[in-house]
């Protein structure tokens, strides 16, 4: 990047000055929109939820369009042509995003909740409440389920088991759950298990040890 003094951009004809004009919007306006671009986002990816999810197809910028039932990756392909729909959306994408990177799973859950705290706090907010309140209402119920949630947890010890937790996470291929079931019990829950394409059109397990 190139800066100019101040004597030189004094210079500079003006039509050649770059300037970045910025839309600014406040309120009920503003907000609206935001939800709007939630609502969008979120649809999209609700409906690859559960054993019963649909797939969703993607247009992509280059290649055939992407055939998935991912919520996150549904989430990334998301771009809205307005501004502040989109605000709304990326917010909700950086939920399944972070998701994603903790869990590994769970994202389209994640999208459906965060939609649903979203479109509630707006709606407090316009009557009133405090945002800071709402946000401290919202750790303080987290803290709650994560609690709840701890006590209906279940160890997944067994080959069986993690095929079985496996296969959901593979939408269902048995034959995945199966490999990734024998890849852990090779390596052990400390192990490191990496994907990449094969060259056949089989898949396949390699241990290295």
């Amino acid at each position: 990047m190139y800066r100019l003094s101040a004597l030189a951009r004094n210079n500079v004809p003006k039509y050649l000055a770059r300037n970045y004009a910025k839309d600014i919007k406040f309120g009920p306006e503003v907000r609206k929109l935001m939800l709007e671009g939630v609502d969008i986002l979120a649809d999209a990816v609700a409906v690859t939820m559960g054993p019963k999810g649909r797939n969703v197809i993607l247009e992509q910028s280059w290649g055939s369009p992407k055939i998935t039932k991912d919520g996150v990756t549904v989430a990334k392909g998301i771009e809205l042509a307005d501004k502040f729909q989109n605000i709304g959306a990326k917010l909700v994408q950086d939920v399944a995003n972070n998701t994603n990177d903790e869990a590994g799973d769970g994202t389209t859950t994640a999208t459906v909740l965060a939609r649903a705290i979203a479109k509630e706090g707006f709606e407090k907010i316009i009557k009133g409440a405090n945002p800071v309140e709402i946000r401290r209402g919202v750790m303080l119920a987290v803290d709650t389920v994560k609690t709840h949630l701890s006590t209906l947890s279940k160890k997944v010890e067994s080959a069986d088991e993690i095929a079985q937790v496996a296969t959901i996470s593979a939408n269902g291929d048995t034959s995945i759950g199966k490999l990734i079931s024998s890849a852990m019990e090779k390596v052990g829950k400390d192990g490191v298990i990496t994907v990449k394409d094969g060259k056949t059109l089989e898949d396949e397990l390699e241990i290295i040890e």
